[in-house]
C-alpha cells in the first residue's frame, strides 16, 4: 500500500481589502493610545495644577513608545 495523503493546497495571500482592513484597524488603535495618553496627562496637570504640563508631556511619550510596541507586536504576527 501506498502512503495516499491528500496534496496541501498552498496558503493564500490575504487579499487587499484585508491588508487595508487590518492597518488601518492598527493605525486606529494607535491614535486612541496616544490620544488616551494626551488627555490623561492634560487631566492630571489640571488636578495636580502644576505651571509646566510635565504629566502631558511623560504620559504623550509614554503612551507613543505603547503604541508603537503593539504596532510591531503586530506587525510581527
Amino acid at each position: 500500500m501506498k502512503n495516499q495523503t491528500k496534496p496541501k493546497k498552498p496558503k493564500s495571500k490575504p487579499s487587499q481589502l484585508n491588508s487595508f482592513a487590518r492597518y488601518s484597524g492598527l493605525a486606529f488603535q494607535m491614535i486612541a493610545i496616544i490620544l488616551a495618553g494626551v488627555f490623561g496627562g492634560i487631566k492630571l496637570d489640571e488636578v495636580v495644577k502644576v505651571e509646566f504640563p510635565v504629566f502631558t508631556l511623560i504620559f504623550t511619550l509614554l503612551a507613543v513608545v505603547l503604541s508603537m510596541y503593539y504596532a510591531v507586536k503586530d506587525l510581527i504576527r
